[in-house]
């Protein structure tokens, strides 16, 4: 640690902190241009410029890149010092006037117009001060040198090489993120229907797939990791204190012997884009719930603020219930959350659009739960208006300017017998819970039967609805089918108490009724395995023979009746007990 005196301060900092960094700990503000964190000190701008004091001399040094030493005496605010500053900054606005930055540093040291004329005098707003804080960045921390400067003096100009477009550039963003002036900007291309994911998904390579994410753990994503294309970067590793980062970190697989399983393999959300009537994916300004959830969120693109694709408020927002459920074309059974979640964001447009006008358009509106019909009630005198009936489609609604982006939902009003128009700027899509991609899969490596539906098989729809017809093998949440959260944490906890209460136990008894198979009959063929609805059967490699795991086995006698070979029979069942049984009931 060395002692240093800032502004009549006195200090102790580590070794090698520099004279802005030291300020910076003190609340002790030095303007400067050039100056990043990210960014090794420049000292380009000269507006960092500071007195130091040695022995009976004064000397005006940059505070970007100069370190503090045992005993300096710094001033950031004499005479000298604000001159200078002041004669920089009365030269960079000869050339650049209009620029934001520079005119509000000028107007903090009480400079208004500058003495000097420039040739080469740029007045637009956005102009390159040069302070080349882009071109550093991308070659110090990016590591993609995309971007560099060319010419020496007042005629240098940041350019990419030899002015084309660079292979090079990755278009991570980093350049116009410590643009001063937005010079360089970082803009999506335009859209038609459907956003592009970029502006309604993470804003960074480095995020928390959700504030209730468990474990709470921030995920990197190697596409769009800087590190992962150029090598660079790492700025995530330097602030880790922990030191959790590790890029090096590769996806495995790890195998574990397990006694019971959950499955709570979720759910996945309809794809509205096949139901060309509703238009989403083609027209503007229609989105699913979860494009609403992630710009309504606070942390989303927009801040929480519900917007159009122009940035303006809507004013009238149309929510369509059982979008591909209920619908003999797609789902046939209710999603159950469609109706509540729908209210829900009802109720969040009034809260953040008061003015604009709210329509739910429902077939029936199913609201079961505890608070659930309370909750409907709410809405309704917060002002939403609700339609019953189904929606027919979503068009424009016309060619004139006064109507432009302007859609319009057609529906039928089974209340009031009445098809009705109903002008909106913004259409929110319920979309139904169905099962995911890969539930087949997940059916088959576990030996989980499924309903029509897609969703995986309970025991007993009632009576048993977290257990499946394989003893230690259990269903929760929306992969047993359909359900709100309360109903998914219900369904949980009980699925982990008959796991415990298992494990608890010590000992498992199993049902006496089992198949088995005789080694020396059995032929090698296979045909028994692929039968069994438990997968109780395996096949022996070394031996050439199958054998059935009689934990598993629930004496179904499928097999037995399959096999070619007659090497199944069912334990305590077989032809000479049978007989043996006869035999002394005949003796009788």
């Amino acid at each position: 640690m060395i002692s240093l005196t800032i502004d009549g301060i006195a200090t102790q900092v580590a070794e090698g902190t520099t004279i802005l960094q030291a300020a910076k700990l003190l609340e002790i503000r030095i303007p400067t241009l050039c100056y990043h964190p990210l960014l090794k000190p420049f000292g380009a701008c000269r507006v960092c410029v500071v007195e130091v004091q040695r022995g009976a001399s004064y000397e005006v040094i940059s505070a970007c890149n100069t370190p503090g030493r045992e005993g300096m005496v710094v001033s950031t605010d004499t005479a000298r010092v604000l001159a200078a500053r002041r004669l920089v900054l009365e030269l960079m606005l000869a050339r650049w006037p209009n620029v934001p930055v520079l005119r509000q540093l000028a107007a903090e040291l009480g400079l208004e117009q500058p003495r000097f004329t420039s040739t080469l005098r740029d007045e637009r707003p956005d102009a390159c001060v040069l302070c080349l804080r882009c071109v550093r960045i991308c070659e110090e921390v990016v590591g993609a040198c995309a971007i560099g400067y060319e010419d020496r003096g007042i005629l240098r100009r940041v350019v990419t090489p030899f002015n084309q477009e660079s292979e090079a550039c990755i278009a991570c963003g980093a350049c116009a993120h410590v643009c001063l002036t937005r010079h360089i900007r970082f803009e999506g291309e335009d859209y038609k229907g459907k956003p592009a994911e970029f502006l309604l998904g993470p804003n960074t390579a480095i995020y928390m797939p959700t504030a209730q994410a468990v474990p709470k753990v921030p995920s990197i994503d190697p596409e769009t990791c800087i590190h992962f294309k150029t090598g660079g970067c790492q700025s995530c590793v330097q602030v880790c204190e922990p030191g959790a980062v590790n890029h090096k970190m590769v996806d495995e697989e790890i195998e574990l012997d397990a006694g019971q399983v959950l499955v709570a393999t979720g759910f996945d959300l309809f794809d509205a884009t096949p139901m060309a009537q509703y238009g989403y994916g083609r027209l503007d300004n229609i989105y699913a719930a979860l494009d609403i959830e992630r710009m309504l969120n606070a942390t989303g693109p927009t801040g929480g603020r519900l917007l159009l694709k122009n940035g303006q408020p809507p004013r009238a927002v149309g929510i369509v219930h059982c979008v591909g459920s209920r619908d003999e074309n797609h789902h046939r059974y209710c999603s159950r959350v469609c109706c509540m979640y729908a209210l829900k964001f009802a109720h969040l447009v009034k809260e953040r659009c008061p003015q604009a006008e709210v329509y739910n358009f429902y077939i029936d509106m199913r609201a079961f739960g505890k608070g659930y019909e309370e909750f409907y009630s709410r809405v309704l005198h917060e002002g939403a208006n609700v339609i019953r009936g189904k929606v027919a489609e979503v068009v424009q609604a016309g060619w004139s300017k006064q109507e432009e982006g302007t859609l319009l939902i057609r529906c039928e009003d089974t209340l009031i017998g009445r098809f009705r128009e109903i002008p909106v700027d913004m259409v929110i899509l319920c979309n139904a819970i169905e099962p995911r991609q890969d539930a087949g899969r997940v059916g088959r490596v576990f030996g989980l039967s499924r309903s029509p539906d897609g969703f995986f098989l309970e025991r007993h729809p009632k009576l048993d609805p977290m257990a499946t017809m394989t003893d230690g093998l259990f269903v929760a949440g929306c992969a047993q089918g359909p359900k709100d959260i309360p109903d998914s944490v219900a369904q949980a906890s009980g699925a982990a108490a008959r796991i415990l209460a298992t494990i608890s136990k010590g000992v498992v008894e199993i049902d006496p009724i089992r198949a088995e198979i005789d080694e020396a009959l059995c032929s090698g063929c296979r045909t028994c395995g692929p039968l069994c609805p438990y997968n109780a059967i395996e096949y022996l490699e070394d031996k050439k023979v199958s054998r059935v795991n009689s934990t598993l086995c629930k004496g179904c006698g499928t097999c037995v009746a399959a096999c070619p070979s007659g090497a199944i029979t069912g334990y305590g069942f077989n032809d000479a007990q049978i007989n043996a049984e006869l035999e002394g009931i005949l003796t009788l």
